[in-house]
């Protein structure tokens, strides 16, 4: 590694002095994390000046053991109880930089161990291009079922897994992590999923690993398990095990600005997504988040694929493919803060209330606020922060810039949540391809200007776009106010296809506001609905073309709309085609 070392400075001297300002870091065999790293830190001594990091286009290998070790809090990650220790394990720990470029040459960046593969925190005008990210040790291992009796299975595990039969039982293994059934090794849960290849879907299931008797290895990746009573599972499906902790993320965007993710590959994330925190204008531009094609594999995340967390700026997705995750391929949302107490008329304490988000901080002196009603999920009142003091990882005490407004007679600070809503982005989804997830396509919910345009969503099993909000489950802020839903194709989603649902259990006046819905094309199974809106105003419902098969009967657009609470909808030049 020092003779490694002194190859690498010595070609960092040569290309830094050259008007590029490139630092070529070579691929070599063996451990290159700490090259990487190397590579980052010679980056900041150019000190806000344009520089790229240039891999050769090799394999890089990244791993835990030699990885950064910083604490992060990280949203929708994991409560205390579930990872006490939120230190995060990070291959490429970028902080405080400005006008890097990292171009991976169409490189291989390769995990070992459960890791954070990059963090960009306070950072500035950064570019990652060119590369390709995957796991030697993915933490979703999977198995494919060659046959199934009364009382046995037998499988095979997919590469690059690796496991162990020991004593008659089965364990999955990786560098620094084993998943054992049962607890007998750790105490980590299981959840599952299965892959049916002739339909291309994948649903949640009960583990077919619960409950065996005895496991016997009957060659290098054959498993041959006997039960009581076998699970139901038939040959040729593929099952995706994971543990459900989301101890690492794949990426980290933190406070940071102007980031952008080209010409990317990413064929496993874990143990979490790519996660956007208080960051403004990201840009993801060809990024593939899918199992490599030709591998075997069916799965490529741990859980969601790109988290936005209280962004804001303009957050563009476009000309990219997500296929393969545990969960929902876009959520982009703010978070609501509950009110839990007022020590005088110009402060407020405010608390986290889902144990998988706390302990980064909610406000920034000088951010806009609504005081929100909880139940209707409508403003009471705005404010500005003049002040944000932390009181602990959950509870925040802010001083704003007037009195708190008097409440209803039957409300009391239990009523109430906030919203941060200087931070909510404008939005542009636009030609992407959705497919194989258990949940849902694009979760939305934001005030600024959003646009869903020329995408694709294959068999989603739940909405394909779901605009929610609320503030009383996983407190994700906030309401819709000019979003346009365009040219799309839904190919056989589940119903309702576009769901407009705050949870809200007090209708006073509609959530989300100004959508249009033109122009797409839903192609159904079954005249079930096609759009379904709760608590909206001024929504226009046009142009869009609902082909389904004969049912020897007609069915007319408005048939498949269901609106409740909804005013302002305008219903103008849908078409219902049938066909044989």
């Amino acid at each position: 590694m020092k003779r490694f070392h002194a190859i690498l400075f010595s070609a960092l001297a040569i290309s830094g002095a050259n008007a590029e300002n490139v630092i070529n870091i070579p691929a070599c065999c063996g451990d290159a994390t700490e090259a990487i790293q190397a590579a980052i830190a010679k980056a900041a001594s150019y000190r806000g000046k344009p520089v790229t990091l240039r891999l050769d286009g090799g394999n890089y290998d990244i791993s835990r053991e030699k990885a950064s070790r910083h604490l992060y809090h990280v949203s929708n990650t994991t409560s205390e109880e579930e990872n006490p220790d939120a230190t995060k394990h990070i291959g490429l720990w970028l902080r405080n930089l400005k006008n890097v470029t990292i171009d991976g040459n169409g490189a291989w960046l390769v995990t070992h161990g459960e890791m954070t593969s990059f963090v960009i925190d306070n950072c500035e005008n950064i570019t990652l291009r060119n590369f390709t990210l995957t796991a030697a040790d993915p933490s979703v291992p999977e198995i494919k079922i060659l046959s199934a009796g009364d009382k046995t299975i037998t499988f095979e595990v997919t590469p690059p897994s690796q496991f162990t039969v020991e004593d008659g039982y089965f364990y999955f293994r990786g560098e620094g992590w084993i998943m054992a059934d049962g607890g007998r090794l750790t105490s980590l849960p299981e959840y599952a999923q299965v892959f049916y290849p002739d339909r291309n879907v994948t649903l949640r299931c009960e583990s077919p690993l619960k409950g065996y008797r005895k496991a016997r290895q009957l060659d290098d990746r054959t498993v041959l398990m006997e039960y009581d009573t076998a699970p139901r599972v038939h040959a040729g499906e593929y099952y995706q095990i994971r543990h459900g902790i989301r101890n690492e993320v794949c990426g980290f965007i933190n406070e940071s600005r102007n980031i952008t993710i080209e010409n990317a590959e990413f064929n496993f994330l874990g143990n979490f997504g790519i996660v956007g925190q208080f960051s403004e204008n990201i840009t993801y531009d060809n990024i593939r988040c899918r199992p490599r094609p030709g591998s075997g594999r069916t799965d490529a995340g741990f859980a969601d694929f790109v988290q936005m967390s209280g962004c804001r700026g303009l957050l563009k997705i476009r000309n990219s493919h997500f296929e393969g995750a545990h969960d929902d391929p876009i959520n982009i949302h703010g978070t609501h803060l509950k009110a839990v107490a007022s020590e005088s008329s110009d402060r407020l304490t405010v608390r986290y209330m889902h144990g998988q988000s706390y302990g980064f901080i909610p406000f920034y002196k000088g951010d806009e606020l609504e005081i929100v009603d909880r139940h209707t999920l409508n403003c009471i009142a705005p404010a500005k922060v003049k002040a944000v003091r932390k009181i602990n990882n959950y509870d925040f005490e802010l001083t704003l810039d007037r009195k708190l407004p008097a409440l209803p007679e039957e409300y009391s600070l239990d009523d109430v949540a906030v919203e941060n809503v200087t931070w909510t982005p404008d939005v542009e989804i636009i030609n992407n391809y959705f497919g194989r997830t258990p949940t849902r396509g694009i979760l939305i919910t934001t005030r600024g200007k959003s646009l869903i345009q020329d995408n694709t969503f294959f068999r989603i099993p739940m909405p394909a776009i779901l605009v929610s909000d609320d503030a009383r489950g996983w407190y994700e802020s906030g309401p819709v106010k000019d979003l346009t839903i365009r040219r799309n194709t839904f190919i056989e989603c589940s119903s309702p296809v576009i769901d407009i649902n705050p949870e809200i259990d007090r209708f006073d006046k509609p959530v989300h506001r100004n959508i249009a819905i033109e122009g797409n094309r839903f192609i159904m199974t079954n005249p079930s609905v096609a759009i379904r809106l709760k608590a909206a105003d001024n929504v226009k419902v046009t142009d869009n073309i609902y082909d389904m098969p004969a049912t020897g009967s007609s069915i007319s657009p408005e048939s498949l709309i269901e609106a409740v609470n909804t005013t302002g909808l305008q219903l103008k030049d849908n078409k219902v085609l049938n066909s044989d």
